[in-house]
Parts: structure tokens; C-alpha cells; sequence
């Protein structure tokens, strides 16, 4: 990898092209370096994992929405839409639009944190549907995906953006861009203007994921892809773009990020290595904010040793900052304690997660959330009785570059009205690739036939865990194949709109 600095140069102070970060990645977007086998056999993992989460919230309100609006953009030879089949084609953006709204909206996919966070299995929809619209080959998706995922991993490694409030999907826009560039072989000038058009118009702030959460969380990231695959386009065709985009005297970086003075690092591949990001993030075995994901684990290990939840006096969680001031007391979000709170805010309640959690030894993508369980007066008790903390090393744990040293867990100290303490620790999740149960594919396989019974049949099931398996392999027009068709009687349908 090199490392590669990033600040901000007045306009008397001409950045060359080839020294902004735009070019830098672009030139790694058209690098045509293979993919590796390990990164070809994640990436299959990843689109059963998508798959999986997607077809879990095909009826969910925001899901029917997007599919909605999306099957008003039909188009002969484009892109499929999740739950409807492969003889079912729409516009690539529009596809992205759906497809990235329905992987998004149960927040139970793929993450990676580092100086920012993201869900790097955002870049599959968009990249997925403009590789069936194009004609392209299992081969040529792999390609795109890799870059994809490298792109956002190096970006999100580099630089920070919820320190301004910025939503994570500004390193988003860039990676898909930069994914359809390697997908279609674009030239690295095309693929430079695209990357900055799509960071361009991609920035927008965290309110999203702050107070009361709506569904606009799951609709951001697609709506991010949707706006890179429009970017592709226009770029395709000639326009140019906000340049230079990250280094620019009125730029990202000068003006929402840490201003004129800043000065960031960001890794990239080399020409001729290879892209391996993917291997570097992790998937959740739990619908839940991946924060939550190592003391969910620990809190199914603590809770059976309490015998009675009345004797609880107070639980404290040590954790790291990010987990305190997003999910935890420190966010100092009222919602995150509040009974009747939307199903995107519990999700985001490290104290309800944990409260359940314990309570329950299992953790369910929507019992787990169901207004009853949320509602029950112990559960709401317990709930009440719990605060984070940020701790120091834990929060160094969690900025560590060493994989063997980063975790994303805590410790968590129940103290009984008698002053017995239970306490333990745990510093990365159980499906973590450094945790007791690291996933191999037979756990996404499992994942994917535990979140679809009872929504697809048995020989769709079958047909697509056979397709994508065979990913590298695919011809072009086996590519519409990856995707799964849900009956008629079970996939729902929305309110009227314009479209």
C-alpha cells in the first residue's frame, strides 16, 4: 500500500492531476490487477449476505417503496429488482435505488470502522445493476467489486467524516464510481470525473442517523449509489466535474471536513497489487449496529447468571467513544430510551440491545424489535437502569491499525441491589474473523435459508445459492440469475406516487 497525503491547495497553487486523490483512486480503478481467490470467494459470501438481508425486508414500508419507484423505470435489458425475478428489468440507477434500500434497511450486513464507518456491501447493488444492464460477466463483477470495496475500506481508513456531521455515505459515492469504472474498463480520465462528481453530490449531514431516525437511514446509501451511477453516466459522456474535488480551495476537505489546514492519509493499492479491502471487514451475525455486535454476544454469556432482573441496581458498559456518543448515554438521545421508538432507533440504543440481549440469551431481526418486547415493563425497567462510558483503551482498540489488536466491544459490569458484581468482557464478535466463530460460507448459506423461510420457495432458494456460488464463472447472460424471485401472494405493494 501507499500512503498517500491529502490537503488542501489554494488556486495560486495548481494541483497536478495525477498528485489529487480523484486520479489516485481512478488510477487504481483502471488498474487491471487480478482477483485474488480469497477475495473472489468473499465476495460470493457478501452477495449471499445481501441476499440474504434483502429479501428479510421485502415488505417492509421503505423496501415496497423503493421497489415501487423503481419498477415505474422499466427498461427492457436492464437491471433486476430483489423479489421480483429475473424477467422483471429496470433502469440500472433505479435497480440500485431498490436493491440498495432493501440490503440497507435491516442494518444486518457487512461493516467496516476505522477513522470513519461504513457498510462496505453498499457498493454491491449499484455495482451489480449496471453490470446486468451492461452485459458484463461474473468475472468482469468481481472485478468491480473488489474495487468497490477497496476504494471505501482506503477512504474510510484515511479520513474521518462524522467528526463534521458529515453522513458516511460520502465515501460511498466515490467507491461505487470507481467500482462501475473497473466494471465497464473505463478510462482512468473517465473514472477520475466520475469519482468526483459522485463525492460531489453525495455529502449530506448525520441527522439522518441522529434523534428520531426514520427511514431515511436505509434510503441513504442507495440513493449514494443511484447518484454514482448517474455520475458514471454524465462522465461517460464527456461532462466533467467539481475539480479538485478533496483537495480544492472551496473543496469537501475546506469547507465540511477539517478545513484548509488539514492534512489526511489515505492508503491505496499500488499499481499491480492486488485489492484485497474486502477481507478486512466483517459481517454481523445480529440485526443490530455493529458496536452491538461483541456484547450482544456477551450479554447472552451475563445474563444467565442473573437470577432475577428486580435485584438489578445498575449496569454500566465501558466501551470506546464511538460506541458511548452514537449509540450509547453519550449521544445524550432521549429516543434511545424511549418504548415506542421506531425500529431504527432501537437499533441504535446500545442500552436497549443490551437490556433485550441479556434478558433474552437470542437476538432476532424482528422479535428482537417488535413494539411488545420493546414495550414489556421489565424489559423497560432493566433498560432504564443501564449507561455507557467511554474508556480510553477501549476507544485506542477501536482506532487500532494492528487487526489483531482492534476490537469493537467492551465490558460490561451488572451490580446487584446486594453489591454482588458480574462482570466480563468481550472484544470482538463471536462471527468476527478474529472472534470463537469466525463465518466461513456455510454460515452465510445459513444466514441466508434462516432470513428467506417462509418468504421464497424451496427451488428459488436452491436456484440462487447454486448461481451465486458460481459467480467468477457466469456469463453475461446468466448475470439477471442473481437474484430471487418472491411470490406474488407474499410481496407486498405500496401507496401512489408521481411515478
Amino acid at each position: 500500500m501507499i500512503v498517500h497525503d491529502v490537503r488542501v491547495h489554494p488556486e495560486r497553487e495548481r494541483l497536478p492531476r495525477e498528485d489529487q486523490l480523484a486520479w489516485k483512486i481512478a488510477a487504481v480503478a483502471s488498474d487491471p490487477v487480478a482477483v485474488q481467490d480469497d477475495v473472489a470467494e468473499m465476495i460470493v459470501n457478501r452477495l449471499i449476505d445481501n441476499a440474504a438481508v434483502a429479501i428479510a425486508s421485502v415488505n417492509r414500508h421503505p423496501v415496497v417503496t423503493a421497489r415501487d419507484q423503481a419498477l415505474a423505470h422499466s427498461r427492457p435489458g436492464g437491471a433486476t429488482v430483489f423479489g421480483m425475478g429475473p424477467d422483471i428489468r429496470v433502469h440500472a440507477e433505479w435497480a440500485a435505488w431498490a436493491n440498495g434500500t432493501a440490503v440497507r434497511e435491516l442494518d444486518f450486513h457487512d461493516t467496516f470502522l476505522a477513522a470513519e464507518y461504513s457498510h462496505p456491501g453498499d457498493n454491491i447493488p449499484p455495482i451489480l445493476a449496471v453490470a446486468q444492464q451492461a452485459g458484463a460477466s461474473g468475472a468482469d463483477l468481481v472485478r468491480g467489486i473488489a474495487t468497490g470495496y477497496e476504494i471505501q475500506v482506503d477512504l474510510v481508513r484515511g479520513i474521518s467524516l462524522h467528526k463534521h456531521k458529515i453522513d458516511h455515505v460520502a465515501h460511498l459515492g466515490p467507491s461505487v464510481a470507481a467500482g462501475v469504472g473497473t466494471l465497464l474498463g473505463l478510462p482512468i480520465e473517465v473514472i477520475y470525473q466520475s469519482v468526483q462528481q459522485a463525492l460531489h453530490v453525495t455529502t449530506a449531514t448525520r441527522q439522518s442517523r441522529k434523534g428520531e431516525i426514520s427511514s431515511w437511514k436505509a434510503f441513504a446509501p442507495s440513493h449514494a449509489g443511484k447518484l454514482a451511477i448517474e455520475a458514471v453516466d454524465r462522465a461517460m459522456r464527456g461532462e466533467g466535474a467539481p475539480s479538485p474535488i478533496y483537495e480544492g480551495e472551496d473543496s469537501v476537505i475546506a469547507w465540511m471536513l477539517d478545513g484548509r489546514d488539514a492534512l489526511y492519509h489515505v492508503p491505496l493499492p499500488a499499481i499491480g497489487e492486488p485489492k484485497r479491502g474486502i477481507l478486512d471487514t466483517y459481517t454481523k451475525e445480529h440485526s443490530a449496529e455493529y458496536q452491538s455486535q461483541a456484547l450482544i454476544d456477551l450479554s447472552f454469556r451475563l445474563g444467565r447468571r442473573v437470577e432475577n432482573w428486580d435485584d438489578v441496581d445498575n449496569i454500566l458498559i465501558e466501551t470506546s467513544h464511538h460506541t458511548h456518543y452514537v449509540i450509547g448515554t453519550g449521544a445524550n438521545d432521549p429516543q434511545k430510551f424511549d418504548p415506542t421508538a421506531s425500529r431504527e432507533t432501537l437499533d441504535h440504543s446500545i442500552m436497549y440491545i443490551v437490556a433485550v440481549a441479556l434478558q433474552d440469551g437470542a437476538w432476532h431481526h424482528v422479535r428482537s424489535y417488535a413494539p411488545e418486547r420493546a414495550q414489556r415493563p421489565d424489559t423497560v425497567a432493566l433498560w432504564r437502569k443501564i449507561r455507557t462510558v467511554e474508556q480510553p483503551a477501549w476507544t485506542e482498540r477501536y482506532h487500532s491499525n494492528d487487526p489483531a489488536v482492534k476490537a469493537f466491544g467492551g465490558r460490561i459490569i451488572i451490580t446487584l441491589k446486594n453489591g454482588q458484581v458480574i462482570a466480563d468482557e468481550l472484544a470482538v464478535a463471536n462471527a468476527h474473523t478474529l472472534g470463537a466463530t469466525p463465518w466461513m460460507r456455510a454460515d452465510y448459506v445459513r444466514k441466508f435459508r434462516i432470513l428467506t423461510e417462509g418468504i421464497l420457495e424451496t427451488t428459488e432458494t436452491e436456484r440462487f445459492l447454486d448461481v451465486v456460488q458460481r459467480l467468477p464463472e457466469l456469463r453475461p447472460e446468466e448475470l439477471p440469475l442473481l437474484t430471487v424471485a418472491v411470490p406474488d401472494a407474499i410481496r407486498a405493494t405500496g401507496g401512489k406516487g408521481l411515478f
